[in-house]
């Protein structure tokens, strides 16, 4: 007969004690579990004891967590964690240096656990972990410890960073700012700043007036990684937390001290592969200065503005009046701007009078900006633009000044210029880096790019619609390719030119093409069973493989990682905290496990429990795109084990398979995609002896039967 549902057989150890093989109850209170257990022992005062998983963090067992405990778990009898607090705070008040540092070595793996965390800060261990940073007597090992400790037990949320003193904050700083510090100091030390600077406005100011630039840039240049990523973090995090003005005052500075040059030999071309997080950071960097092009996109221009005309009018005489010779020389001033009318015309101004067209917001003045650098800087190629269509019939002429509007606004958007930064976007550009000035040199390839594919096209004014959507798609697949240099998106996206487009668009569309003919459709439908059980087959397996997701609060990006895998049986999935770079643990190591048969149903998006109380804002598009959760039994109450997966197609891989483990169809995205690839393939080798015969759109008809059958060989007849 099978055990209860709420009864599950598990091991309990003990040092120098025979294991337990009990079946814990789940409806019993957990003392009496516990004193249970003490009894066959023979160990008195079980309320000073309590249970702990063995495997993992080695968390404690309780009253909320009970229910993770699953058939075949194995748990180990341990010191009550309010006991074990008050023993190692205890120890952190000794006078001997070596009963102190015992006390923090035991301290830090502790510190993971909540339950533990809450009976140290109920016991003012913050206090003196505080006491212990700002004292410094020890600058190595010790001071370490006592970082890390304290950065664990603040990241479980229940103090808030913002209750933090001034002078110990100040005492951190100073750490930073310590030259020949520890290398296993120094990093923790940022790590701390930075969350005290995104968590608190008043605290951040501080750390930003405290911690020089210039002291971040040195830590930037150190060969420890773990320093550098650190470095970068709190760089970024006090971008985000300055104002607009002082953000472009900062990034100003950092660029003059040449930190972009540094980030593109150092880091973006380093040998040493690049982690996630810097990755992050390089996108928050890129993004907060594309940031500073928003107030000139977001400014039309001012037609009483003296400084804006005169910008137009040296815009319109760098093409038209060549440097010592102005034109309208001797002619009456309604002569004269008759021709500058004329020449803007020329120019592509849809409007008499220019201004009108820089009215619009986006891109406002910012579109001004690139024509003038495209001309200041690229004056040959600006001439050569505008008289070579100037000289070109009025109808087959390419607009120059409506052409730099319309691809400043196509750029803002390909480059999200003005948008809030993501939480866990890692989508930088290596080409941002290359150079100054870097969307203002984008600008000057995408403009020589627009005419180039103009006469591609061989384009009339009625064309330009279509000619820009041609110069998106061009611009959005180089960028896509991530180019590390301007120069080599300049190569390749000139490699891509409208027949190149073509060709691709006419290869996506025969890869997606639907409307085949009757026979061919007949075919696909016939191999569909078998090529949908392949793709389950291989989303099963990608379960199997196991992936690393990251884990994600509500306040702010997070560094921990934790491992999930399903079972070779798919009976379990199984999962576990890991640490930062360590590699994919085995099957048999990962402490918690899930069965197939406890899960109720796979949810996706808002409907995850861990992303709907995010907001809808922006910066959390991305999350809910990848997020999806599993929703379980969880003794007689509904839990989750919730995702945020690191890629979209990881999403659609864990989902396909979640759903395929649950009997349920698999409609993502990426199965339609597959099976469409499959069943072309198949349906190609199918049909390679018929190349060149046309298949008919209805089938030949049957012809009558024969008058006779005597044409049918007889085998009852046997041969002599």
């Amino acid at each position: 007969m099978a055990p209860p549902r709420n009864v599950v057989k598990i091991a309990v150890q003990k040092s120098d004690a025979i294991p337990q093989l009990i079946q814990l109850d789940q409806a019993k209170p957990l003392a009496t579990v516990l004193k249970e257990v003490c009894d066959v022992w023979n160990v008195t005062d079980s309320e000073r004891y309590a249970l702990k998983f063995a495997d993992g963090h080695k968390r404690y067992i309780t009253e909320n967590n009970r229910t993770e405990i699953k058939n075949g778990s194995i748990l180990c009898l341990s010191t009550a964690p309010d006991l074990e607090a008050q023993q190692l705070l205890g120890g952190l008040q000794s006078t001997s240096r070596e009963g102190c540092y015992q006390a923090l070595k035991n301290l830090v793996p502790l510190a993971s656990d909540m339950t533990f965390a809450q009976e140290v800060i109920s016991r003012d261990g913050l206090q003196r972990l505080s006491a212990i940073i700002e004292n410094g007597d020890d600058l190595g090992e010790m001071l370490a410890l006592g970082l890390r400790a304290f950065l664990e037990l603040m990241e479980h949320g229940v103090v808030s960073w913002e209750t933090l003193s001034i002078p110990f904050v100040r005492k951190v700083v100073s750490y930073v700012n310590m030259n020949l510090m520890d290398a296993s100091v120094q990093p923790l030390a940022l790590r701390l700043l930075e969350s005290v600077t995104l968590s608190s406005p008043a605290l951040g100011q501080l750390v930003k007036s405290e911690v020089p630039l210039d002291r971040l840039l040195v830590h930037l240049q150190v060969r420890n990684q773990q320093l550098q990523t650190k470095a970068m973090a709190l760089l970024t995090a006090l971008l985000q937390g300055a104002s607009p003005a002082e953000r472009k005052h900062m990034l100003d500075y950092l660029w003059q001290r040449n930190l972009r040059q540094f980030i593109y030999k150092n880091i973006i071309h380093s040998a040493a592969p690049m982690g996630d997080e810097m990755a992050h950071h390089l996108y928050v960097l890129q993004a907060l200065t594309l940031g500073l092009l928003e107030p000139r996109m977001r400014t039309p221009l001012d037609p009483y503005s003296q400084e804006q005309r005169d910008q137009l009018q040296a815009l319109r005489q760098a093409a038209f009046e060549p440097e010592g010779e102005p034109s309208g020389t001797g002619l009456s001033a309604d002569r004269r701007r008759s021709l500058c009318v004329r020449e803007f015309r020329k120019l592509g101004f849809s409007n008499s009078n220019p201004a009108q067209d820089l009215e619009r917001v986006p891109p406002g003045l910012l579109a001004l900006d690139n024509m003038l650098y495209f001309s200041r800087h690229a004056p040959s190629a600006y001439s050569r633009f505008v008289l070579e269509n100037s000289s070109r019939e009025d109808k087959h002429e390419c607009p120059f000044a409506q052409s730099s509007i319309q691809l400043t606004v196509l750029l803002c958007e390909l480059l999200h210029v003005g948008e809030p930064c993501s939480e866990t976007a890692q989508d930088f550009s290596p080409m941002f880096f290359s150079q100054d000035h870097s969307f203002h040199e984008l600008f000057c390839v995408a403009i020589q790019l627009l005419n180039k594919t103009w006469k591609e096209m061989r384009a009339t004014r009625e064309d330009f619609d279509k000619v820009m959507q041609v110069v998106r798609e061009q611009l959005a697949r180089t960028l896509a390719l991530k180019p590390t240099s301007l120069e080599l998106f300049r190569t390749k996206v000139n490699a891509l030119t409208y027949g190149e487009v073509l060709r691709l668009r006419q290869t996506e569309r025969l890869h997606q093409e639907g409307t085949l003919a009757p026979p061919i459709l007949e075919l696909r439908e016939k191999l569909k069973p078998e090529l949908m059980g392949l793709i389950r087959q291989q989303r099963l397996l990608r379960l199997c493989e196991g992936m690393l997701f990251r884990k994600i609060s509500s306040r702010r990006r997070q560094d921990k990682l934790w491992f999930c895998c399903l079972s070779p049986n798919h009976k379990v999935l199984q999962y576990g905290d890991v640490e930062e770079g360590a590699n994919p643990p085995a099957l048999e190591s990962l402490p918690e496990q899930l069965p197939v048969a406890d899960i109720r149903a796979l949810l996706m998006g808002k409907d995850c429990p861990h992303v709907r109380e995010k907001g809808s804002g922006k910066q959390n598009k991305d999350l809910y795109e990848l997020a999806f959760s599993i929703s379980y039994d969880h003794g007689e109450e509904e839990a989750y084990l919730n995702f945020i997966a690191p890629s979209k197609r990881d999403f659609y891989l864990w989902t396909d398979g979640l759903s395929a483990l649950l009997g349920s169809t698999m409609g993502s995205e990426q199965t339609r995609l597959d099976l469409e690839q499959l069943l072309t393939m198949e349906t190609k080798l199918r049909l390679l002896e018929l190349e060149n015969v046309p298949i008919p759109e209805q089938p030949p008809p049957i012809p009558p039967p024969p008058t006779n059958f005597n044409f049918c060989y007889d085998f009852s007849i046997t041969e002599p």
